[in-house]
């Protein structure tokens, strides 16, 4: 949990995330949108405004962190005349960690920001950082339940939250993606369909996936639901909950999960809201200073956490407004309230890339990290690189690629791990310099009915699963060498042997611009021997083969030199499955 902050004076490390508590000493009808308080901080190159939000009954909170060591002090403001709230003030003596206490959590080396040249994660103090991520989207909910012991348990229907996170580290993850809400998700006996009688211009509603009776999936947690009822939209009073009335204790839920994966060096992925609420709210409510102020609730919450945070999850363009539309209240959200003040990341999942659905910094002056996702196959992963080219530069990754069990055929096989590292590997050396979140069915929608095709507890055993952490491997090979990577999937020869609409025979490569080294991937279905192109002429390499099944490494004892034109014949790949390789300059 939060560090509580006294106003006497407290001690804080850097990055630690702390928590003022205030009363108000007035009473207010709704005091989620009636009143906005604030504290100013100071502190060594640092003075800004940080956000606070209603917790419920009379409290109001502020989470903050400190990212200099030296003396902070900050002062309490509202835009309400309450002596509750504002005119408070404290100080807080920041401190370093130790050696061994950042060697315990990562997360302590501080916030997530973008590399030197923009193309790759590091911590704030410069220590880069590949996200590995999983997708459980739903995490907020009793799908992922939360005991408040720490016992451990194995993998099974009484598992809980810890114990998938436990899991997943030991596995080489250090990154949840989440949904914060699902607010009108609830098996209430409604019609599973998209649109409500007399509302088709209302998306309500998702199709898929959905409960075991047919109707829409709960996505409650133990708090209730994230807004309150009844809701204002005429004739659903019961169904669409007001979203001008959020309930704190929903988000109670969500906070302890936070910082549960904090404490366990996890970075959370938290997107505000999925994209099926957005044309109810449109409507029924002032937009987009209502949806705003939500975003703001959410931002405000968890601002102090070492996340990355998103105004909205746009995985499917159907059912929804145009992705550019999100702009008008993200954008709002930077100009009316600055960005997130210790420098929280901004991106979204998106279909088929942010760059695409929402434009550049001109455009979208709130996005500061990219995704692609919800487009599977190999054709896809171009638009990392896309990204790649386009200026400033910005941070990729792949926010929801291939999920074992999506396509209909059996999740836990040898196709589907190899559609998996297909997208693990193309997307990294495609431009994904940033990480990789993978996902698998029963997992990214917490499938946890008895009837369920595949049970959340049996899907994060899958081998799949289990092979994500070699990607770290890989990438790592040369150390950060990785950043500046270029990708040109061109300079193997052939790189595009098999359909474009699947997974099979397409090979992808980056290098570094001095072309010293580079990093190559072969789909199984590929020939067994390519070449190079662009190499240093007359040059000596040296080559490793890198298994993606097993993260093993196996040397070529090939000698490999670069003719006159600059190309360079590669060994034959071990065997017809698909192979990492690397290829250093040895001798110019």
């Amino acid at each position: 949990m939060a560090l509580p902050l006294n106003r006497c004076g407290s001690t804080l490390h850097l990055w630690e995330r702390a928590e003022i508590e205030f009363h108000s000493s007035r009473t207010y009808e709704n005091p989620y949108t009636d009143v906005m308080m604030w504290v100013d901080l100071s502190g060594p190159g640092f003075e800004k405004r940080v956000y606070g939000f209603w917790d419920g009954a009379d409290v109001w909170k502020v989470r903050l962190t400190v990212t200099r060591a030296g003396e902070w002090s900050w002062t309490s403001c509202a835009d309400v005349q309450d002596p509750g709230l504002a005119g408070v003030s404290g100080s807080i003596n920041a401190i370093e960690w130790t050696t061994a206490e950042l060697k315990a959590n990562p997360v302590r080396r501080g916030f997530i920001q973008p590399s030197a040249n923009g193309h790759g994660f590091q911590y704030a103090d410069g220590t880069s950082v590949y996200l590995l991520a999983d997708t459980w989207w739903p995490a907020a909910s009793f799908r992922f339940p939360w005991h408040d012991d720490d016992e451990p348990r194995p993998l099974g229907p009484d598992a809980g939250f810890k114990d998938f996170v436990a899991f997943r580290k030991g596995q080489g993850f250090n990154c949840i993606a989440m949904i914060s809400c699902f607010p009108t998700w609830a098996d209430d006996g409604n019609p599973n369909r998209w649109f409500l009688p007399g509302q088709e211009d209302l998306c309500l509603r998702l199709a898929w996936p959905q409960g075991r009776s047919g109707t829409a999936k709960d996505m409650h947690n133990e708090g209730g639901r994230p807004f309150l009822f009844p809701g204002r939209v005429p004739g659903f009073e019961a169904v669409v909950p007001d979203y001008d009335r959020v309930n704190p204790d929903y988000f109670h839920c969500l906070d302890r999960k936070i910082d549960h994966l904090n404490d366990k060096g996890f970075v959370a992925f938290i997107e505000a809201a999925r994209r099926d609420i957005v044309r109810v709210w449109q409507k029924h409510y002032e937009w987009p200073a209502s949806y705003t102020r939500f975003v703001q609730y959410v931002f405000a919450r968890y601002q102090a956490h070492n996340c990355l945070l998103s105004p909205i999850h746009y995985e499917a363009p159907n059912h929804t407004i145009p992705a550019r539309e999100y702009n008008e209240p993200a954008n709002l959200l930077v100009d009316t309230y600055g960005p997130p003040p210790f420098g929280t990341l901004l991106g979204t999942n998106s279909n088929p890339s942010s760059l695409v659905n929402y434009g550049g910094p001109d455009e979208a002056r709130w996005l500061t990290f990219h995704q692609i996702g919800n487009r599977r196959e190999h054709e896809y992963y171009w638009y990392l690189t896309e990204i790649h080219r386009s200026e400033p530069a910005r941070p990729a990754l792949n926010g929801e690629p291939f999920y074992p069990g999506f396509d209909g055929n059996p999740a836990d096989t040898p196709r589907a791990e190899a559609n998996c590292r297909s997208a693990m590997y193309g997307s990294f050396l495609s431009g994904g310099l940033a990480g990789f979140f993978y996902g698998v069915q029963g997992v990214w929608g917490g499938d946890v009915e008895p009837d369920a095709e595949y049970h959340l507890w049996d899907s994060l055993q899958f081998e799949s699963g289990a092979q994500v952490g070699y990607l770290r491997d890989f990438v790592l090979a040369d150390g950060n060498r990785y950043l500046d990577l270029v990708p040109e999937m061109e300079l193997v020869v052939p790189s595009k042997s098999g359909p474009p609409d699947g997974y099979r025979g397409w090979a992808y490569c980056a290098a570094t611009p001095a072309r010293d080294l580079f990093m190559v991937y072969f789909e199984s279905g590929c020939p067994l021997q390519a070449k190079l192109r662009g190499c240093i002429r007359n040059a000596t390499y040296a080559a490793r083969w890198f298994d993606p099944r097993t993260g093993v490494w196996v040397d070529s004892t090939d000698t490999l030199v670069s003719n006159q034109i600059c190309t360079l014949k590669l060994p034959a790949r071990p065997d017809r499955a698909d192979w990492g390789l690397v290829v250093r300059l040895a001798t110019p």
